[in-house]
């Protein structure tokens, strides 16, 4: 079991995370650049999806294609993981959705599951998690666990805006067979657990604070 991290640097993942990381950055606008990052991110983590060749008819003759071996399933981790569906779903449009919906404690930073809608088997489909930033790693350590349980095999694809490296230790402690696809490897996190200098509560930027 590893924890490979790929830090994609790209000019337009660079350009719209400087958008998303200001704090005068107005909701729409995150969620429109939260979007455009996801997009580029995730068509770099699958970039080795598996395929196989396939005949189809042009216009003018028959020939050669490539089309997906099987179909991912994707999972947003509930509700920031949802500024990263959309993108998803433009790229792989005939993927497999799953929501897992997990709080956080305030007080103990621990995880709080209130969500958990996946399909009855994993096995044999690639998982590909949507989860904008990895904090603590607790909330992504418990819905990959979840995901095994479900038969998920191989290595679990993470796609993440911002990481910090306390969340990156606690994911290799849990023994799980991950590769983080992400914006940024940030520096820590802050003593209420979130990541400096990070970009905020990308759920609270995106949809406004529930409170």
């Amino acid at each position: 079991m590893s924890v490979a991290v790929h830090v994609v640097d790209h000019p337009l993942i660079a350009d719209s995370l400087t958008r998303v990381r200001d704090k005068n950055t107005p909701n729409a606008l995150f969620r429109q650049e939260l979007e455009r990052i996801g997009t580029l991110l995730i068509a770099e983590a699958t970039h080795g999806l598996p395929t196989r060749s396939v005949s189809v008819e042009t216009p003018l003759t028959t020939t050669l294609g490539r089309t997906l071996t099987s179909q991912p399933v994707v999972v947003p981790v509930l509700r920031a993981g949802l500024g990263f569906l959309h993108a998803a779903q433009e790229l792989l449009p005939n993927a497999d959705v799953g929501f897992i919906g997990v709080a956080r404690d305030e007080e103990t930073h621990q995880p709080k599951p209130y969500v958990n809608k996946l399909p009855e088997s994993l096995a044999g489909r690639q998982v590909i998690v949507l989860d904008p930033m990895l904090a603590t790693g607790g909330s992504l350590a418990h819905t990959c666990e979840l995901l095994v349980q479900r038969g998920a095999e191989g290595t679990i694809i993470v796609v993440c805006v911002l990481a910090a490296p306390e969340g990156i230790e606690l994911l290799r402690q849990a023994n799980l067979d991950l590769a983080v696809y992400t914006a940024a490897l940030d520096e820590r996190l802050n003593e209420n657990a979130f990541i400096v200098p990070g970009l905020g509560d990308a759920g609270d930027r995106q949809f406004g604070s529930p409170a």
